[in-house]
Formats: structure tokens, C-alpha cells, sequence
């Protein structure tokens, strides 16, 4: 019988697309009681094309998270849902620490994962591993930039100004890092 090693992991975000997220923001921080922490206005290249989207982060406790995505592109929202059940957009994120995204990363090279089925993001604010799983559920595993409190503080503080802003049609990027 072979060791297997043990991961400890814990939920970084379980992403979802939306067609409203004034809804889903109504929903879950009024409703709910999950607050809006974050509201990220990206634009960039994303499986082939530029994208222009949003996603939001609604804290569910622990430093766990519900993330939403909306699309500028009527078409990129058609593409990626919410009813399409497979998408980049649409994952499971897990935060793990430097040492257990290299060991799953070797591992799944060493078990013939690869690209287009595996690839790595530096968002900025985290680095992650992506892997479509055998039932092609994404998952994520993500490490916390080293400054992640004082991003995720700067993020909460303007988090209903860029959603507001966003929703009244300005869809500027406020995620420098991740354009570098």
C-alpha cells in the first residue's frame, strides 16, 4: 500500500455566474447575511479572447467565500451561463499553502495532466493551479498573495463603489497586479 499525502486545504471560493448581481448581491448580503467583501472589475484574456467581466465576493465565514461572475459581452455571458455546465468561470477554489499547490502540481504532471486540462493564473491578490477534474469539474488551488490582508482590506473598503460603478456602466479595471 503506498502513502498517499494528506491534504489540508480549506475553501478559498465556490465561483457561480450571474446574469444580475445586483440580485445576488441583494440576495446574500441582505437576505442572507453574507457581506459583500470584494467586487474585482477585470478585463482581460481569457480562454482565447478578452473579456470584460466583474465577479464579487460574498464572505460565508471562516475567510471562505461565494464569488460571482457578470460579463459585459452579452456573448460571453451567453458562452459561460449560468446554464452552461462547463466553464472556466464556474469552479471550486481551494486555499492551500505554497508547499501543497507545488506537490499537486507535480502530481498531476506526473499522472499526464496537462494544458489545456491543467494551467496556472497570477491574479495578483493569488497565484493559482487550475485542473479540470475526470468529470470536468475545475478546481482551484490557490495561494494568498503575501499582502492578501491589506488587498483584501483596500478591496472591502471600495467593494459597493466599484460594483455601483460597474453597474452604471463604468467597467474600468481596478486589478493592476493581474495586468502586469
Amino acid at each position: 500500500m503506498s502513502s498517499k499525502p494528506i491534504i489540508k486545504s480549506k475553501l478559498h471560493h465556490n465561483a457561480h455566474v450571474t446574469t444580475d448581481m445586483e440580485a445576488v448581491r441583494e440576495f446574500y448580503e441582505e437576505v442572507i447575511g453574507f457581506p459583500l467583501v470584494a467586487t474585482w472589475a477585470e478585463k482581460t484574456d481569457l480562454f482565447g479572447k478578452v473579456r470584460t467581466y466583474m465577479h464579487c465576493f460574498f464572505d460565508i465565514g471562516n475567510g471562505e467565500n461565494l464569488a460571482f461572475f457578470q460579463f459585459d459581452d452579452p456573448e460571453d455571458q451567453k458562452e459561460f451561463g449560468p446554464e452552461l455546465p462547463l466553464s472556466g468561470f464556474r469552479h471550486l477554489a481551494m486555499k492551500v499553502d505554497q508547499e501543497t499547490q507545488d506537490g499537486i502540481r507535480d502530481r498531476l504532471a506526473a499522472a499526464g495532466y496537462a494544458a489545456p486540462d491543467t494551467y496556472i493564473l497570477n491574479h495578483g491578490y493569488c497565484y493559482s493551479l487550475y485542473a479540470f477534474d475526470p468529470a470536468k469539474l475545475l478546481i482551484e488551488f490557490t495561494v494568498d498573495h503575501e499582502d492578501v490582508d491589506t488587498i483584501n482590506s483596500d478591496r472591502k473598503a471600495d467593494a459597493h463603489s466599484v460594483l455601483k460603478r460597474w453597474l452604471d456602466g463604468d467597467h474600468s479595471p481596478n486589478n493592476e497586479a493581474y495586468h502586469r
